[in-house]
């Protein structure tokens, strides 16, 4: 199987544009994803009896096949990019509700007490206190959602909007190799550099886990 190099000097621009689409749908569904799964998990964690409930939910959206979800939502928000960052949305969620709820359950119970007995509020408390030492174990569910998202946008191609996905389609419809490969190959980058820069974004948010190590 070998590549075309003159057909991918020719595309530049075309996967230029698609990359940027495919990046743009991914950390769009990552972002709304946190945005949902914060408050849930708050509540989650603080509220027990619904810890199983919003799980629950969240692990049975999972199940549901990706391409199913893109379906079922083409009658409510059509072949829009509205429709490729809600199914992704929704396979975020289980990874970062569950994450999230981890991560503050891990902050020890002393540390909570301290701020309570030091008469901070607790939505100070959650904010200062228990989201920070939180951070390490929300990261890793983040960087998950992230790497999972970027290989399901190609998925988004059976509606018209897949991104470097669209690649694929065009490579197998005419029995030619190098656009499957070079989409291949820029999805695998994007999710290696993503996860890279989201690393060092966990590494400057949390400089006590480095003195902790160095200790």
């Amino acid at each position: 199987m070998s590549v075309d190099w003159s057909w991918i000097g020719d595309h530049t621009d075309e996967l230029t544009t698609l990359t940027l689409s495919h990046l743009q749908a991914a950390l769009s569904a990552v972002l709304l994803g946190l945005v949902i799964s914060l408050p849930l998990a708050v509540l989650a964690h603080r509220v027990r009896p619904l810890r199983g409930l919003l799980l629950g939910l969240a692990n049975i959206l999972f199940t549901v096949p990706s391409i199913a979800v893109f379906v079922l939502l083409l009658p409510v928000s059509g072949l829009t990019r509205t429709t490729t960052v809600t199914g992704l949305t929704i396979y975020t969620l289980v990874v970062l509700l569950r994450n999230t709820v981890d991560g503050l359950d891990s902050v020890p119970a002393r540390t909570k007490e301290a701020a309570e007995a030091m008469g901070t509020r607790p939505l100070r408390t959650l904010l200062t206190v228990e989201l920070p030492l939180a951070l390490p174990v929300i990261m890793a569910g983040v960087r998950i959602a992230t790497v999972m998202s970027i290989s399901l946008v190609s998925v988004a191609t059976y509606i018209g909007d897949g991104g470097l996905g669209q690649l694929f389609t065009d490579g197998f419809q005419r029995n030619f190799p190098t656009p499957v490969i070079v989409g291949v190959v820029l999805t695998l980058l994007l999710a290696l550099v993503a996860d890279a820069l989201l690393v060092a974004v966990q590494y400057v948010l949390t400089p006590w886990t480095r003195r902790q190590r160095s200790t």
